[in-house]
């Protein structure tokens, strides 16, 4: 299994990977499902007449400090003038990677999308003038009749800093939805590996959005982020029907290359014997109509 081996330092990634962005449809109705990988942890999921945003990043770099830090190497899949309306952000941390102010900024003037997030960071953006709700793990955010976010648990850490250290909660979503639920891990590292089991109580998932890079540092691997072994590992506890692999291929952030933790994706599906067409990656821009969850949706789907 590779990503548990040391490996040695790669020779650098390229200064860009080319892409193709999209134009998402304004609004995708009742239980229609369309996804959008924008890169890095950003994804626009549209269904039920619903525009959400996971953790939107649209920077060039992965920095505090302007001309520090990893450019963002594959361009944003969805331009900021062609995003539709959004409705919900779900916003799981802190880090620059995944809370880019200046969008936020720009999103909340535009749309004044609700926001929904752990604990503490609802009083950083209401620094910054956005308004948002915050939740500890175990929380709910009601949305409309029918749609809820539910707060749950994931293994990270939090800093914007040098001086607040864990001090905001880093959190996973679930949304209920008819039809079948959304579950987005956010930024998870392993910990005891339950918490794909706990967020499946809520019910059956038909879509779930799960980490696979960003695993290697100094040659190791870190506990800060699951790689795709534990990714197939989540999905099979969640029960899910489909997922999308994410926070890989955007920033250089660790030691991996930059393809890596798709073919290790591709290696623990085929060992998992799980259908690769059910657990994929997309490129910047791409785009995928999430099928209905099989009838018997409560119970793990057909390999």
């Amino acid at each position: 299994m590779l990503e548990g081996k040391v490996i040695e330092r790669h020779r650098a990634w390229p200064a860009s990977v080319p892409i193709t962005p999209s134009i998402p449809p304004r609004t995708v109705g009742g239980e229609t499902m369309l996804v959008t990988w924008i890169g890095h942890s950003t994804v626009l999921i549209q269904t039920q007449s619903l525009n959400v945003l996971t953790d939107p990043v649209w920077a060039d770099r992965d920095s505090p400090v302007k001309g520090i830090g990893p450019l963002r190497v594959r361009a944003p899949g969805v331009r900021y003038a062609d995003l539709p309306h959004i409705d919900l952000v779900l916003l799981s941390h802190d880090h620059y990677d995944h809370m880019d102010e200046h969008l936020l900024r720009h999103l909340w003037a535009r749309d004044h999308p609700l926001i929904v997030t752990g604990l503490g960071n609802d009083i950083r953006l209401a620094s910054w003038g956005i308004a948002s709700q915050a939740r500890d793990w175990g929380g709910v955010v009601h949305v409309r009749p029918g749609i809820d976010v539910l707060f749950d648990r994931a293994h990270h850490w939090s800093a914007r800093s040098t001086d607040d250290k864990n001090k905001t909660l880093w959190t996973g979503f679930t949304i209920t939805l008819p039809g079948g639920n959304l579950y987005y891990a956010g930024d998870t590292g392993p910990g005891d590996m339950r918490w794909g089991t706990e967020a499946a109580r809520h019910g059956p998932v038909r879509f779930a959005i799960l980490p696979i890079g960003a695993i290697h540092a100094d040659g190791k691997v870190t506990g800060n982020h699951i790689g795709p072994t534990e990714a197939v590992t989540a999905f099979d506890q969640l029960h899910a029907g489909t997922a999308l692999g994410v926070h890989w291929g955007t920033f250089e952030l660790t030691d991996e290359p930059i393809d890596l933790p798709p073919t290790l994706l591709a290696q623990s599906l085929a060992r998992a014997q799980i259908a690769p067409d059910r657990f994929r990656v997309l490129e910047a821009g791409g785009q995928w109509s999430i099928p209905p969850l099989a009838p018997s949706s409560s119970s793990p789907a057909p390999r």
